[in-house]
């Protein structure tokens, strides 16, 4: 099984601009991405997915490899779609998303899910990871997606409130979306071409568009986290958070 892994990164943020060039520990953000995603066993290829001439430099700068996509894609599923066209990956071919934005990013995450596609062939498309929240400030954060799924570990929602919510007691699990998909270049092809969902358009959050046409996301529980930069705050997070692996 071919396993392309993609690394989706724009230079245009409202709230952080040029997020994927700001300097962690003196190196720039995607080069974390890209170093601690290449450490993950089982790839066959991993490429930085851009639109900006800045970024392709920086990331060619290390040693990594990029492929241009359009300016103009409507959201980060549009920019993997035409990464992978260029690609000329088969239908067959698994295709991991990992976020320009996750300089955490553990490998083991990653082989957790090209390891599910192994163990599980054709029994789905579509896969992501949770992680069971321990940080009590994150159960009501809305940067803080979570997910609930049921006992085969299908996804049934998604949200940036709090689900589920526990009428009778405060003391359960809610477990948070750790934002890296494993998909094959099939689902890929068809999940670009759907309508944008109600639900999708609510929550802002462009999984729920796969529940809401029919399609299932299995997840994997992982005991990785792997914090998102959104802020320049988020910056110092990490470098702490660095300095103590």
């Amino acid at each position: 099984m071919n396993v392309t892994l993609l690394i989706p990164a724009r230079y245009g943020s409202s709230r952080f601009p040029g997020k994927p060039l700001a300097p962690i520990n003196g190196k720039p953000m995607i080069q974390h991405v890209y170093e601690r995603a290449a450490l993950a066993k089982g790839l066959t290829a991993i490429y930085v997915a851009t639109d900006d001439e800045r970024i392709k430099n920086t990331v060619e700068g290390f040693g990594g490899k990029v492929v241009m996509t359009d300016e103009n894609a409507a959201s980060g599923t549009d920019r993997i779609n035409d990464a992978i066209t260029q690609l000329g990956l088969k239908d067959d071919d698994l295709v991991i998303n990992v976020q320009g934005d996750q300089p955490l990013i553990d490998p083991i995450s990653i082989e957790q899910l090209i390891k599910l596609f192994e163990l599980h062939p054709g029994e789905f498309s579509m896969a992501t990871l949770g992680y069971q929240i321990t940080k009590m400030n994150e159960l009501d954060d809305p940067n803080h997606v979570k997910v609930v799924f049921d006992n085969n570990h299908n996804a049934l929602y998604f949200s940036r409130a709090r689900i589920p919510f526990g009428r009778d007691t405060a003391e359960y699990p809610v477990y948070k979306h750790i934002g890296i998909y494993a998909y094959t270049r099939a689902f890929i092809s068809t999940f670009a071409k759907l309508p944008l969902g109600r639900l999708e358009e609510l929550e802002k959050l462009e999984q729920l568009r796969a529940l809401e046409h029919g399609h299932k996301i299995k997840v994997a529980i992982t005991t990785f986290n792997s914090p998102e930069v959104d802020t320049p705050e988020d910056i110092r997070i990490c470098e702490q958070l660095l300095a103590v692996e």
